[in-house]
């Protein structure tokens, strides 16, 4: 069996940013104009008060500090409470699309690829801003790729899936190089009126080459020893928008919004992380003590330091599952892969490493890396 490889990767980053302290003295204002246009039923008992933020409460939950997005225009006014853009026409690229097309390209010059190299693009993520065409087909024309592409979604596991998809396209031969993209235009799905999520999300885009080890020429490629996919249906992280809303007479206002039972996830989601991780290390004859990095996925970095810890069997140090939680926020799929991206050099022929993300589903895609 042919050892397949990364041998390249790309990030854009948004050039607008938002700190929490930005959010907080937002959110706080829509809090007290809440309040006060709801003073009577509050004082009835027909409503509920809401409760301020605070940059400590964000922190402390999650370990953010500041997110990129596209469009900060709208997000920070109380009275609007969301990204303000204008609804492009069917001739030019959504968002996500162009997002991908920079990505894309400082993925395929780090893996010395060009378009004519490349037969297979998948797009993956969390969402999607529309069903059809696929976005990886519009992409795949504006790169000018041969070959065919095509959509997925395993919400936050999509890279890892995608990139599992990409390596049993290249072993079943209906491939040779495989562009993955992760376009997680996610700031629209935040309900920013909302104490508990907020400040949850950020807007990325990640991109990998996936090829043979025989046809790669990139010098800081990692050889994919071993995946493992896992997933297990529950309703505790959500999303239900769908093309068949507009059919109900009453739609819920915050349909289309992410929502999530926190603690529930957090209990019941890592054991099947940390099962699935040790699984494959088992399998590959993969001790701890030989990991060198894990590029986990960045959606709480008390998630993440548990895991880690469970894997390691002890404390990790920052180098070892570095965090970009601080500064890109939840960035769904294009977590993990920012970690990597922004976190592999200084590795040596021979290291291992784990790139793993978790996500909705519940699914868990691991990946065991071998520095080439």
């Amino acid at each position: 069996m042919q050892n397949i490889v990364i041998s390249g990767s790309g990030l854009f980053t948004p050039a607008a940013t938002i700190s929490n302290a930005e959010l907080v003295a937002s959110y706080n204002q829509y809090v007290d104009l809440f309040n006060q246009r709801h003073a009577a039923e509050i004082a009835a008992g027909q409503c509920q008060a809401l409760e301020y933020s605070s940059t400590e409460f964000i922190e402390k939950a999650s370990g953010i500090k500041a997110r990129h997005v596209l469009y900060k225009e709208g997000i920070l006014d109380p009275e609007i409470m969301h990204p303000v853009f204008a609804k492009r026409d069917e001739d030019t690229p959504p968002e996500m699309v162009e997002m991908a097309v920079s990505a894309a390209r400082e993925a395929m010059a780090q893996a010395n690829k060009t378009a004519a190299d490349i037969d297979l693009i998948i797009c993956a993520a969390s969402n999607m801003q529309r069903p059809y065409p696929a976005l990886s087909i519009e992409l795949q024309q504006i790169l000018g790729v041969e070959g065919y592409a095509f959509d997925m979604n395993v919400a936050c596991s999509s890279a890892t899936f995608a990139i599992s998809n990409a390596v049993n396209a290249i072993r079943g031969g209906t491939a040779k190089v495989v562009l993955v993209v992760n376009p997680e235009f996610a700031s629209p799905q935040v309900d920013y009126k909302n104490r508990d999520s907020h400040f949850i999300f950020g807007d990325v885009c990640t991109a990998t080459i996936i090829e043979a080890h025989s046809s790669c020429t990139s010098d800081n490629a990692f050889t994919i020893l071993g995946m493992r996919l896992k997933t297990s249906f529950s309703n505790n992280i959500r999303c239900d928008i769908g093309y068949t809303e507009h059919c109900f007479a009453e739609t819920d206002p915050k349909v289309p919004f992410f929502k999530q039972q926190g603690r529930k996830v957090f209990k019941e989601l890592l054991p099947i992380v940390a099962d699935v991780i040790q699984n494959e290390m088992a399998a590959l004859n993969i001790g701890p003590d030989q990991l060198k990095r894990l590029w986990l996925h960045q959606a709480n970095i008390n998630m993440n330091i548990f895991a880690a810890k469970k894997i390691l069997g002890r404390d990790p140090l920052p180098q070892e599952a570095p965090l970009v939680l601080d500064s890109y926020a939840n960035t769904a799929s294009a977590g993990s892969i920012i970690a990597f991206h922004k976190n592999k050099t200084g590795l040596n022929s021979g290291d291992k490493a784990v790139l793993c993300s978790f996500g909705a589903g519940y699914s868990v895609g691991c990946l065991i890396l071998e520095r080439c």
